[in-house]
């Protein structure tokens, strides 16, 4: 008696359509869904949280580049003899990301060096971002698995489990055929039945997504810590997956790279769950952006404002000199010691509406006028006017003193002038 067994399910006939000259992968399709799924859960999540909607868009764009660069460096570092060991595909391979090879490590770790840069340019805490896309991306991982199927890569070792995996030769284009030519077309010759690893990793991140939503909404988790329990528990099923794979990979000690890695950063995961602070943060600081945004604003605005108030003010005070600033104050204590300086008052009392520091003006007492000098006597003007005319003749070069310029003298020095002239050093400013 021949026992059939149907359970067994087949591999994708291809993993590339064409339309036109265009390729059309089911691997870079599903990792582009994932991340649309991941940006929008990220989101709503980010908006629950106290955030600002959109901002998860702007991170995402330094995000998701270093992502994808730190998945394929990953790749290419643990896996470096399928591309330049001996009979290796080459330099020019291992740029071609579309043909798959993404290490979720690097991912995660380059990805996260994008949106630290991101959040330190808008002041956002990058733990808090953290929690807020952190089911998002185990849930992008489990899309990005489908891709793996078309593929037919990343499978386990052969077994007779009743949920097998099928895989097929393929033909490329080029007549080469090969059960991992991602460009070729099945030619229906079974090749094996293996584990389905895929599948496993991919039931396994749909779990993980669930236990976050659900210790999100059942706990007050922040600062990093829900972060840090989707890496804990990604680490523990990958970490077992790594074991039944049988596929090309680098090996240390007999193990293999992904599972040493896996271990290592759940300890660390872990001990950061312990360390990290509890609570959640407080939602003004997940808007940290805008408050930066507007305050500078608000202060320039202010002082546009103020500016060419004072600056009129300046310009219509009554001063001897526009340029010198000494002047202005010597104008402005010609107003007596005791009298208050209404300029002054009125330049603080615009910058005070303002909300900007007023300008300093000085204000000084004008010192008192010295008593006017005694007028000349007629004799002492006569006196002065004969040395005057001596010098004048010893020289050779002075007219004879004129009669009427006595009397102009006389009539320069009589005491009314004089009480209106105050010595000139009486207004003098200390400050020149």
């Amino acid at each position: 008696m021949t026992t059939t067994v149907i359970a067994y399910f087949p591999s994708p006939p291809q993993g590339v359509w064409h339309l036109g000259p265009i390729p059309l992968r089911a691997y870079a399709l599903f990792i582009i869904i994932g991340i649309i799924a991941a940006l929008l859960i990220g989101d709503r999540r980010w908006a629950a949280r106290g955030g600002e909607r959109g901002v998860i868009y702007d991170i995402a764009l330094w995000a998701v580049p270093f992502g994808l660069i730190g998945g394929r460096l990953y790749h290419l570092a643990t896996d470096w003899r399928t591309y330049f060991g001996e009979g290796g595909a080459g330099p020019i391979a291992a740029l071609r990301i579309w043909d798959g090879g993404l290490g979720i490590w690097g991912a995660v770790a380059l990805g996260g060096v994008g949106a630290w840069i991101a959040c330190r340019r808008r002041d956002i805490p990058l733990p808090a971002f953290g929690d807020a896309i952190a089911p998002g991306i185990v849930l992008a991982q489990a899309i990005g698995r489908i891709g793996n199927y078309f593929n037919q890569e990343l499978f386990g070792r052969e077994t007779t489990m009743p949920w097998g995996l099928e895989i097929f030769y393929r033909r490329d284009p080029a007549g080469f055929v090969d059960v991992h030519s991602l460009d070729g077309v099945s030619t229906g010759q079974l090749a094996m039945v293996v584990q389905p690893t895929f599948l496993y990793e991919l039931l396994w991140n749909l779990l993980v997504f669930a236990i976050l939503i659900y210790l999100d909404r059942r706990f007050t988790i922040g600062h990093g810590r829900l972060f840090a329990a989707y890496i804990a528990l990604y680490c523990v099923g990958r970490f077992c997956i790594e074991l039944l794979r049988d596929d090309t990979a680098t090996h240390v000690a007999g193990i293999r790279i992904n599972s040493f890695t896996s271990m290592f950063v759940f300890i660390g995961a872990v001990v950061y769950l312990i360390l990290a602070p509890k609570g959640r943060e407080d939602p003004a600081t997940l808007s940290g952006s805008a408050a930066e945004l507007l305050e500078p604003d608000e202060i320039d605005d202010a002082t546009d404002e103020a500016t060419p108030e004072t600056t009129e003010t300046s310009e219509t005070a009554p001063v001897g000199s526009a340029t010198d600033d000494h002047e202005d104050a010597d104008k402005a204590d010609t107003t007596g010691p005791d009298k208050p300086d209404d300029e002054a008052e009125a330049v603080v009392a615009e910058a005070d509406a303002a909300e900007v520091d007023p300008p300093e003006v000085e204000v000084t007492a004008t010192p008192e006028p010295d008593e006017a000098p005694e007028p000349e006597t007629e004799e002492e003007a006569t006196a002065e006017s004969t040395e005057a005319g001596d010098a004048d003749n010893d020289q050779g070069e002075a007219e004879p003193a004129d009669p009427e310029a006595e009397s102009s003298d006389e009539d320069a020095a009589t005491p009314e002038d004089a009480e209106d002239d105050p010595d000139p050093s009486a207004t003098k400013s200390d400050d020149d």
